[in-house]
């Protein structure tokens, strides 16, 4: 299986030659509107930076691999008073299993955690202001303990939303030695994956169809 980051918290997932999108983006800066090609798209809510699918070419004809689980979530910590509702999905496939948290923006209850189950690949918000933030984001971690946690919807430089925390942030919470930073933006994920915090480069320019 195949992780490709394309910033904010945007990834394709790759099984068997089929492309998952999943919550693709516009007006992040630093980073083009998402435009390309996929097999499916999945959307983890309704907001512009995380639904935007007017330039994504949906292919037919592929079966999709992937096993999607949903869990219900919220967008805030006020029961999505603030901003509504939000989706945890979990993708399984080749024996692995990856969870998308897109906007969480509270702790994962113990009814929550249960339906979540266990994963090998969690790709967790960590910026704050619109999600958890990055104390909460380790919290989380802790509690659905995946082999590799892989940041997202943080800011970097000049990519990313400026009210969002940046990644060396939260990765300050963590040992230099359980950091694992990847010379591009794409992880192939596979069974001995060692425990780590995977660090992709946030760059939606190489994109799968590229």
């Amino acid at each position: 299986m195949k992780l490709t980051y394309l910033g904010h918290s945007c990834f394709v997932l790759e099984s068997y030659g089929f492309q998952a999108l999943l919550d693709p983006y516009r007006d992040i800066p630093g980073l083009p509107d998402i435009a390309m090609t996929a097999d499916a798209v999945y959307c983890s809510h309704g907001h512009s930076d995380h639904a935007y699918a007017d330039e994504v070419t949906l292919t037919t004809g592929k079966v999709n691999p992937f096993t999607v689980r949903e869990i219900d979530t919220f967008h805030d910590s006020q029961g999505g008073a603030l901003r509504g509702r939000n989706t945890v999905r979990t993708f399984t496939s080749e024996g692995l299993t990856v969870a998308h948290l897109g906007d969480l923006g509270h702790p994962l209850t113990a009814e929550q955690l249960e339906k979540l189950g266990p994963c090998d690949v969690l790709l967790l918000p960590v910026g704050g202001t619109y999600t958890i933030d990055k104390q909460e984001a380790k919290a989380v971690a802790e509690a659905v303990k995946p082999r590799v946690t892989v940041p997202m919807h943080y800011r970097d430089g000049k990519i990313g939303l400026e009210i969002l925390t940046t990644l060396d942030e939260f990765l300050e919470l963590y040992p230099v030695d359980r950091i694992r930073r990847y010379p591009g933006n794409a992880l192939e994920l596979h069974e001995n994956m060692t425990h780590q915090i995977a660090v992709l480069h946030m760059d939606g320019h190489k994109r799968q169809d590229a």
